[in-house]
């Protein structure tokens, strides 16, 4: 039965891919130069993706949440950096999606329809004790002023908003604040220096004494129920992708390699069933996480709609305990197979293929460095304790230093 409340799959996909075909051309080149992908993030503002699950009523396209992880794993493929630098901004469209209707709403909306994005400000480190909150928001005049230091921030580099966590100076309370990033007071440095992920727009920003408006400061409390498992459902996307990615290039490599060993099992490689095996496989692999990563997202959606409807209280946190568990077990699925999958590409071509001219290493680091967000040993236990126990899983958890 077709769904009259969101477009096409197909038709909402054709849009975008000749897009994520001109950023595919390009990823290489940036990968191997360290080149922030601003161009590709402007060519996808142009084409409203930052859109894709605003309603169409509203300036949006309508997407589904199955429908959005689905586009993400599709850009993911043609460039793993660019869905992780949006994740931020989806986050908040959702967290806006699931907000009552008001003029604040409607004026979100209206910026991202004219291709403004969010990036991300949550996480601080250094002298950190856990759960201590080191942005501070103070009240002034009409507005506040935000001070803090984050590092991680995700999609800053790229984006006109930053989603800060922050704690309020006159009641303690831990807030959500949303600076401009166009004025002095926000400082964005792109000293991410991790091996894998290079090219998100993640690095340290600095706020001094910068300015934000009164109504852009609102309690953590108030964001989305099911908002954990939509931020880990970005990387799975990311994930898939990457797999996506590993799948072309290792078939695309095998068709067109000519060297071959004497002791091999055909005179061509194209044709030694032993490396079509290899293929095989990592092309299972692939698919065994991208089909996990959408019947989760098919959990997420349910928990969205439960919200929408106004469902009892029982039933809401139902839908938020399935999505967060079924995030999770993709989460130790994709974790395992699409580093393995990346890995096992080169036991299909050979010593050549690790040229850095082939920046074919970069699947591996990539989906390495994306797996090791959200430790997915823990995803293991609290999924492991719901089936044992019924104990429901960790929804919200913060980090710093013990002791």
């Amino acid at each position: 039965m077709a769904d009259i409340t969101h477009p096409d799959y197909d038709e909402l996909a054709a849009h975008f891919r000749p897009i994520f075909t001109r950023i595919a051309e390009g990823a290489v080149e940036r990968e191997q130069h360290r080149q922030l992908a601003h161009e590709p993030i402007r060519w996808l503002k142009e084409a409203g993706f930052g859109t894709l699950r605003i309603p169409r009523d509203e300036g949006g396209l309508g997407a589904s949440l199955p429908q959005l992880f689905q586009l993400l794993t599709e850009l993911a493929e043609a460039d793993s950096n660019l869905p992780q630098a949006l994740r931020a901004h989806f986050a908040f469209v959702e967290d806006q999606l699931n907000q009552p209707d008001s003029e604040i709403r409607r004026r979100w909306f209206r910026r991202f329809a004219d291709g403004e994005l969010v990036g991300s400000g949550w996480s601080e480190i250094g002298n950190l004790k856990l759960g201590e909150v080191l942005t501070k928001v103070t009240p002034e005049g009409e507005g506040w002023r935000l001070e803090g230091e984050k590092f991680y921030s995700t999609g800053t580099l790229y984006a006109d908003w930053i989603d800060v966590y922050a704690q309020r100076t006159d009641n303690g309370r831990d807030v959500i604040a949303l600076v401009n990033t166009h004025q002095p007071g926000v400082e964005r440095d792109d000293d991410w220096d991790g091996f894998g992920q290079q090219l998100t727009g993640s690095g340290t920003t600095r706020f001094r004494q910068a300015e934000v408006a009164q109504d852009h400061v609102y309690d953590f409390s108030e964001r989305f129920r099911y908002q954990t498992a939509f931020y880990q459902h970005v990387l799975l996307s990311v994930l898939a992708g990457i797999g996506r990615a590993v799948v072309r290039d290792v078939a695309q490599g095998v068709a067109q390699r000519k060297r071959i060993y004497s002791h091999g099992n055909a005179p061509l490689v194209k044709q030694d069933a032993q490396v079509l095996q290899v293929v095989g496989q990592i092309a299972s692999w692939v698919w065994a996480v991208e089909a996990t990563t959408q019947r989760a997202s098919e959990s997420m959606q349910l928990a969205y709609e439960a919200q929408q409807r106004g469902d009892s209280e029982a039933n809401i946190q139902a839908a938020n305990v399935l999505a967060e568990l079924e995030s999770g077990k993709a989460q130790v699925i994709a974790s395992e197979l699409i580093p393995r999958a990346a890995t096992e590409l080169f036991n299909a071509l050979g010593a050549s293929d690790t040229r850095v001219s082939k920046t074919l290493d970069r699947h591996w680091r990539n989906a390495r460095t994306v797996a090791s967000h959200n430790p997915v040993i823990y995803k293991t236990r609290d999924v492991g304790d719901w089936e044992v126990n019924r104990n429901e899983p960790t929804f919200i958890w913060q980090i710093g230093n013990g002791g």
